[in-house]
């Protein structure tokens, strides 16, 4: 397999000398390529710092992250943009659409950015919208569509580029149950048949049973992690419920 995400020794500090949080301890772990994998956690575990330093919104203390070989801990100025806009796809909680523009221009503007022709914007366009079945909202404007449909595009707008790594920030988070649900199966499907790598943070224990493999975080550290394996998703859920039992209190948020 070939790995696409490499974490290795990273910390991150923050606050002054005579008051320093440490917010990430020493942590390494890999994704491999075509992986879909969630990071569980209670407030304050680390698991948001740790996705904004991979999306290299904030910066590592110490240690290295490799994307596809890369160490974007060095990346800076234009090489660091051009990383941001080429290889990472982002998924946020709030879908972060702007609502001047359409669902097709939303999704269209990653792909303008890159001068991308316009021929072969519509191509794929027309290809992500019947993936996500988000053909019918194309002309509509964030205000006109319903929750899962903003979320939808929002996907369609991270994947459009062919990006190595799709950062996800709780994609559920906004959404009601059978929105939740669609969008997961939507997921799997840009995972099993596009061969996406994913790497989700969530607190939801039925959020988290979709990916291949659920990593728990605790005070920094990696506390645990479990892989599907040939597990079917319900067997895989409870074995994460099993795992927020041991951390006791600390994942409560997590059912």
């Amino acid at each position: 397999m070939e790995t696409i995400l490499k974490i290795d020794k990273i910390e991150k500090y923050y606050g002054s000398r005579s008051s320093l949080t440490k917010a990430i301890d020493n942590m390494s772990f890999e994704v491999e390529k075509g992986e879909f994998v969630a990071i569980m956690g209670s407030s304050g575990s680390g698991k948001t710092t740790l996705l904004n330093v991979i999306s290299t919104i904030d910066r590592v203390t110490s240690g290295h992250i490799y994307v596809d070989h890369e160490d974007i801990t060095k990346l800076k100025g234009n090489k660091l943009n051009k990383f941001r806009r080429e290889e990472l796809g982002f998924i946020f909680q709030d879908f972060n659409l702007l609502d001047t523009l359409t669902a097709y221009e939303n999704i269209a503007l990653a792909l303008s950015i890159q001068n991308v022709k316009v021929e072969e914007i519509e191509k794929r366009i027309k290809k992500v919208a019947e993936q996500l079945n988000i053909k019918d909202v194309l002309r509509k404007y964030p205000y006109q569509m319903s929750g899962g449909q903003k979320q939808r595009v929002a996907s369609a707008r991270a994947i459009i580029t062919n990006p190595k790594l799709i950062l996800a920030d709780e994609p559920t988070g906004a959404l009601d149950s059978k929105s939740s649900k669609m969008l997961l199966e939507r997921f799997n499907y840009l995972n099993e048949e596009l061969h996406a790598t994913i790497l989700m943070v969530t607190h939801d224990a039925f959020t988290a049973s979709y990916a291949s493999r659920v990593i728990f975080i605790k005070d920094g550290k990696i506390f645990n992690e479990i892989h599907r394996g040939n597990d079917s998703r319900k067997e895989f859920f409870d074995k994460i419920i099993d795992v927020v039992t041991l951390l006791g209190g600390d994942l409560n948020d997590a059912l």
